[in-house]
């Protein structure tokens, strides 16, 4: 097989070089986007705060990918379509990265995302397996972060946070106002698992966080360390 080279996206003809790139990840009411806005805030203005696609203004082109893939309602973002869904959602998060230019990197030590790739990747394993039980989840995840890998890059660190299923998924139905039905329960239940697989498959890029019994400031603080800890191996790493 011939494996073409893909660049890192360009501006005005040189490379773009970022700063470090942290996602957070975790399943839906684990407390994840409370916490990367507090950790964002107290890393003050050299720490760029990308928020969930879920969570961008309605008049953007995510927004209205967004509000397109959840028109009928379906929590988990399902329309019938899981390969067009597959694909559009990688493609915001290829256009998030291409969009950072140099001015809006300048002054930035580090970039702090909501979600990242492998959200994308373990969601949609989880509803493709749900939808065709033939089809693995796991070997889904895995292809989605194969392609991802070929058009841009992975975040330096990922921290992925865990906690009560029960409370979180009582905590994202409490949110959005109404009951979780069954086949989102199995939805998220799974996407839990894919992220523990994950994690244990590239231990020195994800940062497992139990924040089981935290309350929003000891999760938004766990985070921030977190993040600081990682700053200072990559300065180390940089001095030595």
């Amino acid at each position: 097989m011939t494996v073409i080279p893909v660049p890192r996206p360009r501006r005005g003809g040189v490379l773009l070089d970022r700063p470090l790139w942290v996602s957070v990840e975790g399943i839906n009411g684990v407390g994840k986007t409370t916490a990367v806005r507090a950790a964002a805030a107290a890393l003050g203005s050299r720490c760029l705060r990308l928020d969930e696609l879920t969570d961008q203004a309605a008049d953007t082109l995510p927004g209205q990918v967004i509000a397109a893939l959840s028109a009928e309602g379906d929590v988990c973002l399902r329309t019938g379509h899981p390969v067009v869904e597959t694909l559009a959602l990688l493609a915001l998060k290829f256009r998030e990265v291409e969009r950072l230019t140099p001015t809006l990197l300048d002054g930035v030590d580090v970039i702090l995302e909501d979600r990242g790739v492998d959200s994308v990747a373990v969601c949609q394993g989880a509803i493709l397996h749900a939808e065709h039980r033939a089809t693995p989840a796991r070997a889904v995840a895995d292809q989605i972060l194969a392609t991802t890998r070929r058009w841009r890059s992975m975040p330096d660190a990922t921290l992925l946070l865990t906690g009560d299923l029960k409370v979180c998924t009582a905590r994202f139905a409490e949110r959005i106002g109404r009951e979780l039905p069954a086949s989102a329960l199995e939805v998220i239940e799974q996407t839990e698992q894919l992220y523990q697989e994950l994690a244990a498959a590239e231990p020195d890029r994800f940062t497992v966080i139990d924040v089981t019994g935290y309350g929003r400031v000891e999760t938004g603080k766990a985070v921030e360390d977190a993040v600081r800890v990682i700053v200072a191996h990559r300065e180390v790493d940089r001095a030595s």
